[in-house]
């Protein structure tokens, strides 16, 4: 890490799911208007920025995203950034699930005919072991729960310690090195929505 990577790691905008709290894993969804909207003011803070490359979810919620915020032609497609298979609970609200498991979190238990948190964090780290070889920013397009056990694993923490991190639609988070040490990897920018972002230009 001694030729700093820096990710801008962005959570594709609203869709109709995320608004009703239902676990949204492969279903290859929309973006509603609104998520569009949002997706769309993403674009005036990306256009300052040169990246190296742009990656995104081949999910249509993030590919839609990562277009709207003007890096779509720059953009590939990354399977690996996909969103937590929910299996069986794909569609399902969490507060739906604990009724009939007790104690249930994807965190802890992950998903049956699903991902196992292994799983995702084994997926997560070899995505960031191919990042962390290119120098310079890179954007990555993808989901909450996953955005989310990336940036844990960023900084070295169990992938359950995402739990902690939470994600709304259409923001930007950073996730660089610490700048006299970069063996230290740090979260410099959390959860942060285009009014934040228009300060950071």
């Amino acid at each position: 890490m001694s030729d700093a990577t820096t990710l801008y790691l962005v959570r594709h905008g609203e869709t109709e799911w995320s608004i009703s709290g239902q676990h949204t894993g492969l279903t290859d969804i929309a973006l509603t208007a609104h998520g569009e909207d949002q997706a769309r003011a993403l674009a005036p803070y990306f256009a300052k920025i040169r990246f190296a490359k742009v990656f995104s979810s081949p999910l249509m919620r993030a590919r839609r995203t990562c277009e709207l915020a003007g890096l779509g032609a720059a953009a590939q497609n990354e399977s690996d950034l996909v969103e937590w298979n929910y299996g069986d609970y794909e569609g399902r609200r969490s507060a739906d699930i604990v009724k009939e498991r007790p104690g249930w979190s994807v965190w802890a238990d992950g998903c049956p005919h699903g991902e196992t948190p292994a799983m995702v964090s084994e997926r997560a780290d070899r995505f960031l072991i191919r990042l962390r070889a290119i120098p310079g920013s890179v954007a990555v397009f993808s989901h909450g729960q996953f955005g989310s056990a990336l940036a844990a694993r960023w900084i070295g923490l169990p992938v359950g310690q995402g739990q902690h991190l939470e994600l709304s639609p259409a923001t930007v988070s950073t996730l660089s090195v610490a700048r006299d040490h970069h063996d230290i990897p740090v979260i410099s920018l959390w959860n942060s929505a285009p009014p934040v972002l228009v300060g950071l230009g």
